[in-house]
């Protein structure tokens, strides 16, 4: 039995008097990669924000047997648990190499960051081949890959991806979804939230599909897919 990572249960949040999540139950288990799927207003980014207390929850959020519900943003980073936001929000006048320091600048282990360099640079040759080049010269696929590198900087152990294939190029999101399986296997887990159900359920272990702030389904994603309704809704299959 998987040892779970996160567990969040009876979560409800939203934006002032607004509610957008109701009764949020999801778990992630060490070593995974779970997706979270759904239409775009389904309540995942905020979902997201709530995890990484960007917003206040009501509920439970546990992640590696510590509540987090009432920490600060900043003590979320800390534990490991690091979000690679929608959008990327680069910071765009800074080079690649500045933005993946900034990953990691609460990390005091100097020859460990030296190694983490490294890695990201063999996960994403072209990014040292351009670490000199200014964040917002780059091209989306680019950004997304420095925005991923820039998160596992900090040496995560769960890292929560926010629509990684928005905007981007089918052969591009195929080579970060690679990433994805390769960062699985050094060890951090993840949590995926999708639009592109095909790309998400290609890597992913499990699935949850949420709809109107609500976990409608849950499962191996084989399952998921074989599913009639989801394969009608989010497959566009019969």
């Amino acid at each position: 039995m998987s040892e779970p990572l996160l567990t969040i249960a009876g979560l409800s949040a939203g934006y002032g008097a607004a509610p957008v999540l109701f009764d949020v139950t999801l778990t992630v288990n060490k070593g995974e990669i779970v997706a979270l799927v759904g239409s775009n207003g389904a309540g995942k980014t905020t979902l997201l924000r709530s995890i990484s207390h960007m917003i206040t929850a009501r509920g439970s959020i546990n992640f590696a047997g510590r509540e987090l519900i009432g920490l600060s943003p900043e003590d979320v980073f800390a534990a490991g648990l690091v979000q690679v936001p929608e959008g990327r929000q680069l910071f765009p006048a800074m080079s690649i190499e500045e933005n993946l320091q900034m990953g990691a600048f609460l990390r005091r282990d100097t020859a460990a960051v030296a190694r983490s360099f490294e890695q990201m640079y063999a996960l994403f040759p072209i990014l040292k081949d351009r670490r000199r080049q200014a964040a917002g010269s780059l091209s989306g696929g680019e950004q997304q890959m420095c925005a991923m590198a820039r998160a596992l900087m900090a040496d995560p152990k769960m890292l929560m991806v926010d629509e990684m294939s928005l905007g981007l190029a089918p052969v591009i999101v195929d080579q970060l979804l690679v990433v994805l399986a390769d960062i699985r296997k050094a060890g951090v887990t993840v949590l995926l939230v999708e639009q592109d159900v095909f790309a998400a359920f290609s890597v992913a272990d499990r699935g949850y599909v949420m709809e109107t702030g609500r976990i409608v389904r849950e499962g191996p994603v084989a399952e998921l897919a074989e599913d009639p309704e989801l394969r009608k809704a989010y497959l566009g299959v019969a």
